[in-house]
């Protein structure tokens, strides 16, 4: 297993309390999604190791207390603090319609209402203010910023996504 096998979930901040609990942040949209897993891996020096889980008990906003099944200290809880948490891709929910995955999409064709295809995306590049689309055509990137309403449609048959650049911003790139 390498890390392209798994999505992250959240990070280890600390421990809690004295029976081995630890203060995880999640990195996800529906927390409460959560709170039945059964497992995560954490990513010790590039070694993925699975946690089997005793108890999950979801906070308020993104944060979760998590009991592991053999960490019973807070000694032993302290050495993951830090740590971050993945699940394998496959416990991840089918999105439907519109909705993707940026890994998902990853190599489909890019096709803009107005100029037809445009590429191959490479990638959606998670910025701090836009998420950007990075597309390849013919050698040339063309970066599309990614907002709801550019998205047209989603084919995942044939590996397509389907979108509506803002006005002008192809031909800047052509």
């Amino acid at each position: 297993m390498n890390k392209d096998d798994f999505y992250y979930l959240g990070k280890i901040a600390k421990p809690f309390g004295s029976k081995g609990q630890v203060v995880a942040y999640l990195d996800v949209d529906e927390p409460l999604n959560y709170k039945k897993l059964e497992s995560v891996y954490l990513d010790l020096d590039g070694e993925w190791v699975p946690f089997l889980i005793n108890s999950i008990e979801i906070q308020t906003g993104q944060k979760a207390l998590f009991h592991f099944e053999d960490v019973t200290t807070a000694d032993e809880a302290v050495v993951y603090s830090g740590r971050e948490m993945y699940l394998p891709l496959d416990n991840l929910p089918r999105l439907k319609g519109k909705k993707f995955y940026y890994h998902e999409v990853r190599g489909f064709s890019v096709i803009d209402a107005v100029h037809g295809n445009i590429g191959t995306l490479e990638k959606v590049m998670e910025l701090p203010r836009q998420a950007m689309l990075q597309i390849n055509f013919g050698g040339k990137e063309i970066l599309v910023p990614l907002v709801d309403d550019i998205i047209l449609k989603v084919d995942r048959k044939k590996k397509e996504l389907h979108i509506r650049a803002p006005e002008g911003l192809i031909d800047v790139y052509l």
